[in-house]
């Protein structure tokens, strides 16, 4: 009798271990995603109905020529854009995963879950540091890295100048794969660009430059509702930006030409949602007269043009720059906005972080969580936006090497968790959010590869 209940323990297990990566899982995405599009769509019409401005229209002729003749000096425009706002910020976003549930797991089935303190409450498998300690095995402290062994101190002979030989050979072979190895231990500046490509598969062939030139001529032909979102969100985040604001032209270009570009389309086919949908005017509700809008599928948010500006210190010829951002869009940056189960989406993150602090930092979790400063709601900004805009550039473009490297986002999390870590004797000292906020208002001056060597390598776990 004991025998035949461990058996069915055992396959009831196993049942719900399959669960968790199929349909169930999957159709819980699916709804949630749902809901979160009607939202932003609703905002997006609504915008539509209160400034009187069709969600796309043809431009006349005299505009069409305007707006070529200024195409590399877009940023020299000043359009009234007082009255349009952002569809939605990152933090709108935190709320709707902060109350995402499994309905499977009301009752308090997953004991081991029932602990987990932080925000969010979706029981998924995350990773522990001995785990990514495996996982980041060439981050270990005797392994050479970018980021560490090429600063001022270090004589270059014992492995900048050798490492630099490796990416030059792995460059001349041509080998993807090899590219993606090297590039772990951080690229040299002056190959990050060539590498970056490799690793992507971006190729200068001449029907790439023609197929930007043709999403150009959209753009001139064609003026959408989002291209004054772009405006917006180039004005209130890249162009007051230290770093990024001398790139405000190559920002318009690329995320316009974005707008348009169907081939973005196919990244839903991996991705729990699906591109949001609009109207012919006039057959509202009709099927066969809906179109996805905006072309590409995707609205951008508030920050959304901090995935593309790193870039443009890498890339300066327009057609290369916007390959490479759309490459980085459709394998990595789309997680950080949609609500999936895969390891790198920004649920997956969200809970590696706090379940990396609630673990090996549990008094400073404790005391956060106390006064009511929950550290995720301090740090999701940083990994919606890839760090992008928070660290100084250098850091940025090394940590983004790690993600091309191991092709996975988890490495945000532990970046954040790290961040915690070391200003957290700072932060046991603050009585409120705000406290809590400013102590981590300026990253950037923190070097990246040391605190995530430290915080994985030099913890006891």
């Amino acid at each position: 009798m004991l025998q035949e209940e461990s058996d069915l323990s055992l396959m009831i297990a196993q049942i719900v271990q399959k669960l968790k990566g199929s349909n169930l899982y999957s159709q819980l995405e699916r709804q949630a995603w749902g809901s979160w599009e009607k939202r932003i769509l609703k905002s997006l019409n609504s915008m539509c109905t209160e400034l009187s401005i069709p969600l796309a229209r043809k431009r006349p002729v005299g505009e069409q020529k305007e707006l070529l003749n200024k195409w590399n000096e877009m940023g020299t425009d000043e359009p009234d854009l007082s009255l349009f706002r952002p569809v939605y910020a990152p933090k709108d976003f935190l709320e709707v995963l902060i109350n995402l549930r499994n309905p499977n797991y009301e009752n308090g089935d997953s004991l081991s879950f029932r602990t987990h303190l932080g925000l969010i409450q979706v029981p998924l498998k995350v990773k522990d540091i001995p785990e990514l300690k495996e996982c980041f095995v060439e981050l270990g402290l005797n392994t050479g890295q970018l980021g560490i062994d090429d600063s001022t101190q270090v004589p270059p002979e014992l492995f900048e100048n050798e490492h630099v030989r490796i990416g030059q050979k792995v460059l001349a072979e041509q080998d993807s794969a090899a590219a993606q190895q090297y590039i772990r231990q951080g690229s040299p500046t002056a190959l990050r660009a060539e590498l970056w490509a490799l690793i992507l598969n971006i190729s200068s062939e001449p029907e790439d430059v023609l197929y930007y030139e043709q999403l150009k001529t959209n753009v001139i032909q064609h003026d959408l509702l989002v291209d004054s979102l772009i405006y917006k969100d180039v004005k209130l985040t890249a162009s007051n930006d230290d770093y990024y604001f001398v790139f405000e032209d190559y920002l318009y270009q690329v995320l316009l030409c974005f707008s348009r570009d169907t081939s973005v389309l196919s990244h839903f086919a991996y991705n729990s949602a699906s591109p949001p949908k609009s109207y012919i005017r006039g057959k509202l509700g009709l099927e066969e007269y809906a179109v996805f809008y905006p072309p590409n599928g995707v609205i951008p948010f508030h920050g959304f043009s901090m995935y593309v500006a790193p870039l443009c210190f890498l890339y300066h010829e327009p057609s290369k720059l916007y390959q490479i951002f759309r490459e980085m869009y459709v394998r990595f940056f789309f997680r950080l906005h949609s609500i999936s189960s895969h390891p790198s989406g920004i649920v997956s993150l969200c809970l590696l972080f706090e379940t990396l602090l609630q673990t090996y930092l549990p008094q400073l979790f404790y005391h956060l969580r106390e006064i009511g400063a929950q550290p995720l709601r301090i740090s999701f900004k940083w990994m919606v936006r890839a760090f992008s805009g928070y660290l100084a550039t250098d850091q940025l473009l090394l940590l983004w090497d790690r993600i091309l490297g191991y092709n996975s986002l988890e490495i945000l999390a532990v970046l954040a968790a790290a961040v915690f870590a070391f200003r957290a004797v700072n932060l046991m000292e603050v009585t409120s959010l705000a406290a809590a906020e400013a102590v981590l208002a300026d990253l950037s001056t923190l070097k990246v590869m040391p605190l995530l060597q430290i915080f994985l390598f030099a913890t006891v776990t």
